[in-house]
């Protein structure tokens, strides 16, 4: 029986329990907690370090209302380069992979950057919906598209970071398979085929790190542009 590419992405379960809870709690065990300690380790220091300047880089443009968000958007940030970076190893499952999962993180984030630009500066929150110097006959067109295009915002997010990890895992799979197949009968297109996939490997590091932050970064802009 031929089994189907996208079955790597299915929820696994045990004992019809969804692992799935599992590989989303995982990450918040991995880290240790802050001590009393007046000197601490090297990996906490790192961590400080990290969380330190990420949170600097990403909340420079905003107000001082937007600062509120700090703590959330950096646990979100590294809550997500963790899950994606612990889906790479070999027998895991990334909950990233499911469209249900990032549309779960977007869409109440997103809602809440637009409920704070309601109620904070309604005029230049509604303002957005329609462009400066719009002519008269096309108004209704531009306001319909523009309400379009702040409903899709959290459909794109969430299927933003869904379509790149899958694409990738997909791509490491079948080069990986086609490494094995040919290690047989041609050992030299082999090697190659498995420096290819060393070099996609490093890539879909990156890629999991970047597509984390891209997520973080976008709902920074969406809080800048209503806070």
């Amino acid at each position: 029986m031929t089994v189907s590419l996208f079955d790597q992405f299915m929820s696994p379960t045990l004992l019809g329990i969804p692992l799935i809870a599992l590989a989303i709690t995982l990450p918040w065990i991995m880290y240790p907690a802050p001590t009393t300690r007046w000197l601490n380790s090297r990996f906490l220091a790192l961590q400080g370090w990290f969380i330190n300047r990420f949170t600097q880089q990403l909340l420079l443009p905003l107000s001082l209302g937007g600062h509120k968000w700090a703590a959330l958007l950096t646990s979100l940030m590294i809550f997500l380069i963790t899950m994606n970076m612990l889906g790479l190893l070999p027998y895991t499952f990334t909950p990233t992979t499911q469209l249900s999962l990032n549309l779960g993180l977007a869409t109440p984030l997103w809602l809440a950057t637009v409920i704070i630009g309601m109620r904070n500066q309604p005029t230049h929150a509604l303002g957005h919906l329609l462009p400066e110097g719009t002519p008269g006959p096309l108004i209704p067109v531009l306001i319909v598209i523009e309400t379009i295009s702040l409903f899709i915002r959290p459909l794109a997010l969430g299927v933003r970071l869904t379509a790149n990890l899958t694409a990738g895992h997909l791509l490491i799979q079948l080069i990986s398979t086609a490494a094995f197949v040919l290690l047989s009968s041609m050992p030299t297109v082999a090697l190659l085929t498995s420096t290819v996939l060393v070099l996609l490997t490093l890539l879909e590091v990156a890629v999991a790190m970047i597509q984390a932050y891209v997520f973080v970064l976008l709902l920074t802009l969406y809080l800048q542009e209503n806070g």
